[in-house]
């Protein structure tokens, strides 16, 4: 596996689709952040840590629906391993018009577009939820 990001986001996306209560991933502090930002934003309901039977650390993430809607319409990755997308504060895309959310990573770490555009940082585009 090149891309762990691409895995965990597609992880979320397909427990989403099968309309599953919870779903879990590799352990990592990027993911960890990924995750505590779709909490944050609303798009999932709780983050938590778990070990499997190996004793591995893994990220155990809790979705949300609304009216049997899942929350999270939709999660793209962006900035990939053949492509990074690197932006300034000012030219950072919105998503849906700022009806979604980008997550970037900044020099002061892992955050929401919209903060970014905030504090004036610019950085990677990790990825898009919408």
């Amino acid at each position: 596996m090149s891309d762990s990001i691409s895995n965990f986001i597609t992880i979320v996306r397909n427990a989403y689709r099968s309309r599953k209560a919870t779903c879990s991933g590799r352990h990592s502090k990027l993911h960890r952040s990924i995750a505590q930002i779709l909490k944050s934003e609303g798009y999932v309901k709780d983050v938590g840590e778990e070990t499997d039977s190996d004793g591995h650390p893994r990220i155990s993430v809790t979705l949300k629906y609304v009216d049997e809607i899942p929350a999270l319409t939709g999660i793209q990755r962006w900035s990939k391993p053949g492509r990074r997308l690197y932006y300034g504060y000012d030219e950072i895309p919105r998503v849906l018009g700022g009806l979604g959310v980008g997550i970037l990573t900044t020099s002061q770490g892992i955050m929401p577009d919209r903060e970014a555009r905030r504090r004036k940082l610019g950085g990677e585009m990790i990825c898009t939820v919408w």
